[in-house]
């Protein structure tokens, strides 16, 4: 069995989408999904599944989500060892100067192309770093995300693709999540 990370976006953000944790993991469950766990409440979902096909899971979550709540987020999904590779290609990592608080990792649901990520890599995003690496956007906000003018939009319409932020210290607690999972077989 695999252990699975499960992101979903827009959920609980600004009064919309709103999700209880309990309802969420009772979902998971429901769909055959072992051992649910969720992590604060912005839709973090660590689980354990024999599924093969992630795409089609991500799909099945959607629907099951909109069948129980009304809307459709979408669902970003990363395997334990792909979690382990994000935070590897961390490219701050050998920065002193990072606070883990103002580092957020996009997850993105498809990787984008070469001729897309130079295009967004090209956009205005001062005092914010940005880089781009497989299915995931790293970027730092010297000042914190509250005042940043970070055109995220137009980044992402760049990419042909959309994500989900979360900051690194919720990427580094799911991980551990995700490893406890693991560790439990």
């Amino acid at each position: 069995m695999t252990a699975v990370i499960s992101l979903l976006r827009g959920v609980n953000v600004g009064g919309h989408g709103k999700i209880k944790m309990e309802a969420l993991r009772a979902l998971y469950e429901s769909l055959g999904l072992l051992e649910a766990q969720t992590y604060v409440q912005s839709g973090n979902v660590v689980f354990r599944t024999k599924a093969k096909d992630l795409a089609l899971l991500a799909r099945q979550i959607e629907n099951g989500i909109e069948r129980s709540f009304g809307f459709r987020p979408n669902v970003m999904l990363r395997t334990a060892p792909e979690l382990r590779e994000v935070i590897a290609r961390n490219p701050f990592a050998k920065r002193k100067d990072i606070e883990p608080g103002k580092l957020l990792v996009s997850f993105l649901a498809s990787a984008p192309t070469a001729a897309d990520r130079e295009m967004a890599l090209k956009i205005k995003v001062d005092p914010e770093e940005l880089h781009i690496n497989g299915r995931e956007l790293y970027i730092y906000f010297p000042n914190g995300q509250g005042r940043s003018k970070l055109p995220m939009a137009r980044i992402e319409k760049t990419l042909k693709t959309s994500g989900t932020g979360r900051n690194w210290n919720t990427v580094t607690k799911l991980l551990d999540m995700a490893e406890g999972l693991e560790a439990s077989r």
